[in-house]
């Protein structure tokens, strides 16, 4: 039985995940979306292209906070400055505006995973948050089926919002890039990658 998630707060005082518990060893395929029914936006990162299908339909207040950021470029130039390992094949990449007040918004409404029908399955995009209703600018990509984040049993999860189209290998080689021994706070040291790997641009794809 995979233990509930609690969120922790980073020093900078970022909100982020908790490291979700190690799933069984077998991940069940994902089921996409249709890409058609989703908005493309292409992050330009120094480990190279990664493609986000922002589903406007399943999660309308969630997907339109992220369009925001990249709509204003607020991403422009921040990093994933996060990987969490919890199994082979199987983590955490975090990337956002750190609560940086040049570039962070308010915080938006919780969609939780029940209300919104999706899933934490591999390549899986959601919100990094302290509790519902606090989440800004920071964001995580799921490698592997970590459907643990997902709301169930009186815990509330995460709120999923798209998922990778293109670039799940630049994902894992993400999750696979050094990590500082010292940086971090509390779980989330021994987290933090060094160096940070640089978002140059997000923008919408055709």
């Amino acid at each position: 039985m995979i233990a509930a998630l609690v969120a922790l707060a980073l020093a900078a005082p970022q909100v982020a995940p908790a490291t979700p518990a190690a799933p069984p060893p077998v991940s069940t395929p994902p089921t996409a979306p249709v890409p058609a029914t989703l908005t493309r936006v292409v992050l330009t990162t120094d480990a190279g292209p990664v493609t986000i299908g922002v589903d406007t339909r399943a999660a309308p207040i969630t997907a339109a906070n992220f369009l925001k950021y990249v709509d204003g470029k607020k991403l422009d130039g921040v990093s994933f400055y996060r990987a969490v390992k919890v199994a082979d094949g199987y983590g955490i990449v975090q990337f956002g505006t750190r609560n940086d007040a040049k570039r962070t918004l308010p915080p938006i409404k919780f969609e939780p995973t029940t209300q919104t029908g999706l899933s934490h399955t591999d390549g899986t995009i959601s919100m990094a948050m302290a509790a519902p209703n606090t989440a800004t600018g920071d964001f995580f990509v799921v490698v592997g089926d970590l459907t643990s984040m997902d709301a169930k049993d009186g815990q509330p999860g995460f709120a999923a919002f798209g998922r990778v189209l293109e670039g799940m290998d630049v994902i894992r080689k993400i999750l696979l890039a050094p990590t500082s021994p010292t940086l971090g706070e509390g779980a989330m040291k021994g987290q933090m990658l060094a160096p940070a790997i640089r978002i140059t641009g997000a923008r919408r794809a055709p």
